[in-house]
């Protein structure tokens, strides 16, 4: 039973992260209105042709992350089909466009029970699959950033701190262990099955190629926009990552609304106008929530021509676990 004290943080905790949310909004609102007359100017050089390749750099930066969980899923020994895939990940991830970290998390749960997927499992993947691409973000941040320029060392030379701590975590003996350890005091059954270090290999591999691809999203934009260099596509994936990191570090806004406009466009400005950063970060933010919409639609599209039986549970972590023996049954009355 939740307690007065307990409803009273809860509380507190909900408004705190509206006022911050409205408060990174109207810093990006106010940065955009003082410069207005320029960035309306920036955003009419926009052609049609780098949108459309902006976006499906984005389409395919998301799929890559959705190859990324998959793989952890299935080492975990949850094997499931493309389409039911699709569902889990994609409908699942629409939670994050809501205040709190816990609910893509929770979503994925309660959509993976259809699929025999034990609840620890999917909560698992997911949440492996955001610390992968939280700690290849900061790397590819912290390797970059001295070349950023402007603002950008000053004000997040930080994420240089957290590399180490990163790379550690994802050795196979201690995630592994780190897993143990959070299932023990859950008080849930232990993991299917250790990951593997080869499927840690996997997810960060395609957690890296995301990252290119969130990157090309942004060079196509910044191309189309003036900007120029031959290394700008390297500070664009370092840019897009380190702003996606350092949004998602402060889990407050959803989908980190706000504060990922605010770094980007810090990061951004050792290599382009203000104006154009702002225009780059606002265009962005709208093409990647169309690649949001667009993989869930897909994925409710494909799984309504291939329909599956829903497995119905009294609880998420009661499904059945595919590397446990089955109960021998009962012998039948005389």
């Amino acid at each position: 039973m939740t307690t007065p004290v307990k409803k009273r943080k809860s509380v507190l905790r909900r408004v705190a992260e509206i006022v911050i949310t409205v408060a990174f909004v109207a810093y990006v609102g106010y940065a955009v209105s003082k410069r207005w007359a320029e960035v309306r100017t920036v955003i009419g050089d926009l052609s049609a042709a780098a949108i459309v390749l902006s976006l499906l750099g984005a389409l395919v930066a998301v799929w890559f992350s959705f190859l990324s969980w998959r793989v952890l899923l299935a080492d975990f020994g949850s094997q499931v089909p493309l389409a039911g895939a699709m569902r889990i990940f994609f409908v699942g991830q629409l939670g994050k466009y809501l205040p709190g970290k816990v609910w893509p998390v929770l979503t994925q749960m309660r959509l993976g029970k259809a699929y025999q997927v034990p609840g620890r499992s999917s909560a698992a993947a997911v949440l492996i699959t955001m610390f992968i691409s939280l700690g290849t973000g900061l790397l590819l941040t912290a390797v970059v950033l001295p070349v950023l320029g402007g603002q950008a060392w000053d004000d997040y030379w930080w994420t240089l701190l957290t590399v180490p701590v990163a790379v550690v975590v994802l050795l196979p003996p201690v995630l592994n262990r780190l897993l143990a350890l959070a299932m023990r005091l859950a008080r849930r059954d232990p993991m299917p099955k250790p990951l593997s270090a080869r499927a840690i290999g996997l997810a960060v591999f395609w957690s890296v190629a995301s990252w290119v691809c969130f990157g090309a999203h942004l060079w196509a934009l910044l191309l189309d926009l003036g900007a120029g260099g031959s290394d700008l596509i390297v500070k664009s994936v370092a840019a897009y990552a380190g702003a996606w990191s350092i949004g998602f570090l402060l889990a407050i806004a959803p989908a980190g609304l706000g504060p990922r406009e605010t770094a980007l466009v810090v990061l951004l400005a050792g290599s382009v106008t203000e104006p154009v950063a702002l225009v780059a970060a606002l265009v962005s933010r709208l093409l990647i929530t169309v690649a949001d919409l667009f993989w869930p639609a897909v994925a409710l599209l494909g799984n309504r021509r291939q329909r599956r039986p829903i497995v119905t549970a009294p609880d998420i972590d009661t499904v059945p676990d595919p590397a446990q023996p089955a109960a021998p049954a009962a012998p039948a009355a005389p």
